[in-house]
């Protein structure tokens, strides 16, 4: 019987920020008791520090540099295969709750005559899903779609304005009642204007179980994608107040970073939120708003394991749990995301397989190298769907989840950025098509290539926290041109011919003369 997923992605939600992944302070006790049925995966890596990027590698299973969505808000080409296109044809109905920051190809539909309308054409449009609630979430003023659903559920609840998601949602009151935008960090201690119940989190957890209600036993692989903990950093009560300043983990950051820095570095931590978060203030207000947030995504999280359970599908659908990047909250004196750092590109990876044959992982912790890439692999292979291996570049994750470890398993992870929008590259003075980075992360050493500018390099054993860059230092020539070569044998590797698979090639080869093909003949 093929499996149900619930693929469940909190935005800019770090690794480290989760009582299963040692966090201190904060209180996961869903996600925690996900993990204690299932196994987590502790040592998972994006492939691109981005939202756009990042997601775009989830969906397709395909490297950031391959698919070519390499930054937010770029298009996806029209030819490339997403979740949705590889389990549609085996049954399943799959359909989004919440964000993907995809945006469609709408040059090659209109050239191609693909009515976004049509059926092909809503797939094409909603990167291979159903949008049963598509919302990105993020609504300013000047972007405000006054008909968002989100926006008119509020309003009918009585929230009067064209973008409750701003006014209400995201702000908050002062003390003299007076509106306070929720882009204002310093805003970030005080409750939003909704209620809990009727908050971005809620709301979208809400629309999954109308959706549990609706797909019935399946099969169906929903996407319940959570815009939160991203910022704008607001909270509704009480999870605003949950955590205190002085339960905010120390940054990870040197002076010596500061002092002499990597050039790109350089050019980070001047922007805004480098600066802002550089400020202890900055952080102890914005921290346990974040935090609070994590734990609300948390209790919602709680209601659909809750809800399978009472629909009697809790024996068949596959839950996973896992993150788009990191942030860093002034850690390396930096804000955002876009760069290497582990508070970036490694994030959570929890799954859990409630059938038998996954009984003997249950609670387990695997450390193996495992990129975000793979989930797209695992989906097809759980669903008994035939490997497309001439176009997939992850691997499935099934064997780990029934207690075996692939001999062959890799022993390098790979990231790669463009920061081509930032404002960075003008700083550093670097032409759009350069501005790119790319990384290697092996069990010791953490490579990064930028081009044009200096590498960086962290020795992970004597240095977990990577703050001291080997990149330019002397002694370490041998390593840095090693973990070089493996990057360069990575990009050799990269799968750009998708539209032959490896068994058409087998079947063909030496057939010429068959074909007609009388090449060479004396």
């Amino acid at each position: 019987m093929q499996p149900n997923f619930i693929f469940i992605m909190a935005d800019q939600l770090r690794w480290d920020y989760l009582g299963c992944t040692g966090h201190p302070h904060i209180k996961t006790p869903a996600i925690d008791a996900l993990a204690r049925r299932g196994v987590n995966f502790t040592r998972a890596f994006v492939q691109a520090p981005v939202c756009g990027g990042s997601r775009m590698s989830f969906y397709t299973g395909r490297y950031n540099i391959t698919h070519g969505a390499t930054y937010n808000n770029f298009p996806l080409r029209i030819d490339e295969k997403t979740i949705g296109d590889y389990l549609r044809p085996l049954g399943y109905r799959v359909a989004l709750v919440g964000k993907t920051h995809f945006k469609a190809d709408a040059e090659a539909m209109q050239r191609l005559g693909i009515d976004p309308s049509s059926r092909v054409g809503v797939f094409a449009s909603q990167c291979g899903f159903e949008p049963y609630e598509r919302d990105d979430g993020l609504h300013p003023d000047q972007i405000a779609d006054p008909n968002l659903a989100y926006n008119v559920w509020l309003r009918q609840l009585g929230y009067r304005s064209k973008n409750p998601w701003h006014d209400f949602a995201n702000s908050v009151e002062g003390e003299n009642g007076e509106v306070l935008s929720g882009w204002s960090m310093r805003n970030a201690r005080r409750p939003a204007r909704v209620k809990e119940e009727h908050s971005e989190t809620a709301y979208m957890t809400d629309r999954a179980l109308a959706f549990i209600d609706e797909a019935g036993a399946g099969p169906w692989c929903l996407h319940l994608s959570y815009i939160k903990p991203h910022w704008p950093y607001i909270a509704p009560a009480p999870y605003h107040a949950m955590y205190r300043p002085e339960q905010v983990i120390p940054a990870n950051r040197s002076e010596a970073e500061k002092t002499d820095p990597h050039p790109v570095m350089a050019a980070f931590m001047a922007h805004e939120e480098s600066i802002a978060f550089s400020r202890d203030e900055v952080r102890e207000t914005v921290i346990p708003a974040y935090m609070g947030l994590i734990s609300q995504v948390d209790h919602h999280v709680g209601r659909v394991i809750a809800h399978l359970a009472k629909r009697g599908l809790a024996d068949t659908t596959i839950v996973i749990v896992t993150s788009d990047h990191g942030d860093y909250l002034g850690d390396h004196w930096l804000g955002e995301k876009d760069l290497f750092h582990d508070e970036i590109v490694r994030i959570p990876l929890i799954v859990v397989d409630p059938r038998a044959e996954a009984d003997a992982t249950r609670g387990r912790e695997v450390t193996d190298l495992i990129e975000a890439i793979d989930l797209a692999p695992t989906f097809l292979d759980w669903a008994e769907g035939t490997p497309e291996a001439h176009r997939l570049e992850g691997r499935s994750l099934r064997t780990f989840v029934n207690g075996s470890r692939p001999e062959d398993w890799r022993v390098a992870a790979f990231c790669d950025g463009d920061f081509a929008l930032r404002h960075a590259r003008r700083r550093l003075a670097v032409p759009p098509s350069r501005a790119r980075g790319f990384m290697v992360r092996a069990a010791r050493w953490k490579y990064v290539l930028f081009e044009d500018l200096p590498p960086q390099l962290f020795d992970l054993a004597a240095d977990p926290r990577e703050l001291r860059d080997l990149g330019r230092a002397a002694g370490y020539e041998d390593v840095r041109g090693e973990m070089e070569a493996r990057l360069f044998v990575w990009l050799r590797g990269l799968k750009t011919r998708v539209t032959v698979s490896y068994e058409q090639i087998e079947r063909r080869t030496g057939k010429a003369k068959e074909r007609g093909y009388l090449f060479g003949v004396w």
